[in-house]
């Protein structure tokens, strides 16, 4: 029974966030998102002309309220910060599957964008992503290598992201995550900005 109740709320999710799939303006070369985070607020300028996949999975998850009180889970100073995968029980969150990797689309890893994370494979990225927090240039792809996909950077907001990559970290001892943050750093809300 709890299998069946869990396909259930699986197959509800997925229902829901197709449902949105008209509302991530699919015209627009450069939507906006505004993420309301416990410390600030941030603004991010997609990029749909160099990573249409990318851009289209993550504003899906931002019109489902997928990454609504979500936890900031992997801060490393000097590198990124990471979010959209943990409610705030630091439980996963249930995803579509995972897109094509576009790492290849000229996007580079600086300071200031914002990128897809993924597994080892190249083709596992779903709803976790992260800011580039210094110039990651190795995170890109090269002639032996995927790289992690850019697709938009910060408009508004870089002082608050500065904040939040200096905040304490430790190893979660119920994950056994390391660069967790000792005080919780919350995504309050995620919302597409009008056209």
């Amino acid at each position: 029974m709890k299998i069946l109740n869990s396909m259930i709320i699986c197959s509800l999710y997925f229902i829901s966030l197709f449902t949105f799939a008209a509302d991530i303006q699919p015209n627009t070369l450069f939507p906006k998102v505004k993420l309301t985070t416990s410390m600030g607020n941030v603004v991010v300028e997609l990029d749909r002309s160099r990573a249409p996949l990318t851009v289209d999975n993550f504003l899906t998850y931002v019109v489902n309220g997928h990454y609504d009180n979500t936890l900031f889970h992997r801060i490393i100073p000097g590198f990124v910060v990471q979010g959209g995968g943990l409610d705030l029980h630091k439980n996963e969150k249930p995803t579509l599957p995972p897109i094509a990797n576009e790492s290849g689309n000229g996007l580079s890893n600086a300071m200031g964008t914002i990128a897809m994370a993924r597994n080892n494979e190249p083709h596992t990225a779903t709803s976790q992503f992260y800011f580039n927090i210094a110039d990651n240039e190795r995170l890109d792809p090269s002639s032996r290598r995927w790289g992690y996909a850019v697709f938009g950077e910060v408009i508004q907001g870089e002082e608050v992201l500065e904040n939040i990559s200096s905040v304490a970290t430790h190893i979660d001892k119920r994950l056994n995550w390391p660069d967790f943050p000792i005080k919780n750093v919350i995504l309050i809300k995620a919302e597409l900005l009008p056209k």
